[in-house]
């Protein structure tokens, strides 16, 4: 059809009315457009000095990897944000925004508590305060904090897009699917190639765009395992694994044809760490 042809949208006077449009999806029932507390509970809490409030989500991951490769004493408690533990007043203390993951770190800066939300922010902390995983060279640190930033503005967000339209949104909903899928969909292809080509030796950070790559990288940062990898690791692998697949639906992987993303898929599959080696043969 012609875009002349096309009905013109008009959206109604607020956005309020279009709510009911949700209904169907998985998280309808939990979904507000407000913060702050729904209930009074408060959070459990260990022994340990750091407590760790999360889910095995992509950015749930993210930190539990550093912990785990840091091999400090945390104890973690599960949050299920299905049924809307993320809106206790207890965890909502800890994290405003409400979303997993949030830290509390008994033995803060100044020796009390301090609460940290957004997992790369937890990620920072800890890797400034025990000195691992986050270069000391002036350019590869400036590196590193460039693909975090590029994770939590982009990769993270669209990837997470992609997978609500495809698994989560609403089955009668199918025009905004289709549109969703697509525009998420694109833009998750473009960022795996961002990534593919960096891996593949492309660009320096001189800002030399014409120069070649000369060879495959193993890590993101220099010749070093950093946070970079550990929070760009989660949202790749996400895409080769089941989180993102449903009956009657081609796997994701298939789908968005991640095969052609070959330097992309080593990285994944290929890293001597164990966490990246676990369920690798699914790859």
């Amino acid at each position: 059809m012609a875009d002349a042809q096309r009905p013109h949208w008009v959206p109604p006077s607020h956005i309020e009315d279009l709510y009911n449009r949700t209904d169907g999806n998985q998280f309808a029932g939990i979904n507000q457009p407000t913060a702050g507390p729904r209930y009074e509970a408060e959070l459990p809490k260990g022994s340990a000095p750091l407590q760790l409030y999360s889910l095995a989500t992509p950015n749930g991951w993210k930190i539990g990897i550093l912990l785990e490769e840091l091999g400090v004493s945390y104890d973690a408690h599960v949050v299920n944000i299905g049924v809307g533990e993320q809106f206790s007043s207890g965890f909502v203390g800890a994290n405003p925004n409400s979303k997993i993951p949030a830290l509390i770190d008994h033995e803060g800066p100044d020796g009390s508590p301090m609460a940290i939300m957004e997992s790369v922010a937890m990620m920072l902390y800890l890797a400034e305060k025990c000195q691992a995983f986050y270069p000391s060279n002036p350019r590869e640190r400036c590196e590193c904090l460039q693909w975090l930033f590029w994770q939590v503005g982009g990769q993270g967000p669209m990837t997470g897009n992609f997978g609500h339209f495809k698994v989560y949104a609403p089955s009668h909903e199918v025009d905004a699917r289709n549109y969703g899928v697509a525009r998420y969909g694109m833009e998750v292809q473009r960022l795996c190639s961002v990534l593919d080509r960096h891996l593949a030796g492309h660009g320096d950070f001189s800002g030399d765009t014409k120069k070649p790559g000369t060879s495959s990288r193993a890590y993101l940062v220099g010749d070093q395992y950093s946070i970079a990898d550990m929070a760009c690791f989660p949202w790749a692998y996400m895409l080769w694994g089941k989180g993102y697949n449903r009956p009657d639906q081609p796997d994701a992987k298939d789908f968005l044809g991640l095969e052609k993303y070959v330097h992309l898929k080593a990285w994944v599959a290929g890293s001597p760490k164990p966490w990246l080696k676990k369920d690798s043969s699914k790859l």
